[in-house]
């Protein structure tokens, strides 16, 4: 059987097309966010269909909220770190022993605020690609609100509630005894370099019939709440001491300047005093000096 040039094109076309067809592939996710708790390890798991070897290809993950965002890289059968977040290093990992059935999910340690991000997983063969996004929502509850007393502030006591490590930013929000919510500063907002929230936020309080207090933190994504009551005596809204410590206080610095003034003026009045004391002493002198000149020129002749 004679075999011609048209029948070799044939088998070529029908071996590329089987060849491209054997590497088509795609990359599937989950479709619900993920939710992790700050500090501990999660998994962002992405796989292909149908469940072929992934040891050939290129695996990437991204961080679609940064540009040039490279979390993690395999190529050539090894882990590429040139161009990673400096900030991932050391904390994502492929389970290498699973590519060859096709799992490229991507393991994540010690996570933090600024993990907080969509996260796409790109898997590329030779002659195709596809790809999956991720979206990873971190969850950090922070401390219990701690109150301070700032002292008297326009005719009310001022107060001070801070609280710090949480993610997302959580709200701050003042009530008095009866639950209503008290008109408040701005909140301070801070933070740090993990991602984590710190907020503190002052508030003036007039006396009430219960002097009672409370600072609420709350986040409703996470689902989260936390809130300190405060106790001010009644002696604290009271004004007439302060006024009157202040109004003693001016007079005993009063006092303090007149005498000091006064004994200046006496210092200087004695030091003029002495030195014209010492002109007359001189003066006589002067004269003795020439009355006992004189006299010896007199025994002299």
């Amino acid at each position: 059987m004679k075999v011609t040039q048209l029948d070799c094109l044939c088998v070529i076309l029908l071996y590329l097309l089987h060849t491209a067809g054997s590497e088509k592939f795609e990359v599937l996710g989950p479709t619900d966010p993920i939710v992790a708790v700050a500090g501990d390890d999660i998994i962002l798991p992405c796989y292909l269909k149908p469940n072929i070897s992934a040891e050939d290809m290129t695996v990437d993950w991204l961080n679609l909220d940064f540009l040039d965002g490279r979390v993690f890289r395999y190529q050539n059968h090894r882990i590429i770190r040139d161009d990673q977040i400096p900030y991932y290093r050391g904390r994502t990992s492929l389970f290498e022993e699973e590519l060859w059935r096709g799992n490229t999910s991507l393991k994540l340690t010690r996570v933090q605020g600024t993990d907080e991000g969509h996260y796409k997983c790109f898997i590329k063969a030779k002659s195709w690609y596809d790809d999956f996004t991720i979206q990873v929502l971190v969850k950090a509850v922070g401390s219990k609100p701690v109150v301070s007393i700032e002292g008297h502030r326009e005719g009310g006591m001022g107060l001070l509630c801070e609280t710090e490590g949480w993610h997302p930013e959580p709200e701050l929000v003042w009530l008095d005894s009866k639950g209503v919510h008290l008109s408040a500063g701005r909140p301070e907002i801070h933070r740090d370099l993990d991602g984590f929230y710190r907020v503190k936020q002052h508030v003036i309080v007039q006396e009430t019939d219960t002097n009672r207090f409370t600072c609420r933190v709350q986040q409703s994504r996470i689902n989260e709440k936390m809130e300190t009551e405060i106790h001010l005596p009644s002696e604290l809204f009271d004004t007439t001491p302060w006024r009157m410590a202040f109004i003693v206080l001016c007079c005993l610095g009063a006092i303090a300047v007149i005498g000091l003034s006064l004994a200046i003026y006496y210092m200087c009045n004695k030091k003029v005093h002495l030195k014209k004391e010492s002109d007359e002493l001189w003066e006589q002198n002067h004269e003795l000096c020439e009355q006992k000149y004189d006299r010896t020129e007199e025994l002299s002749k």
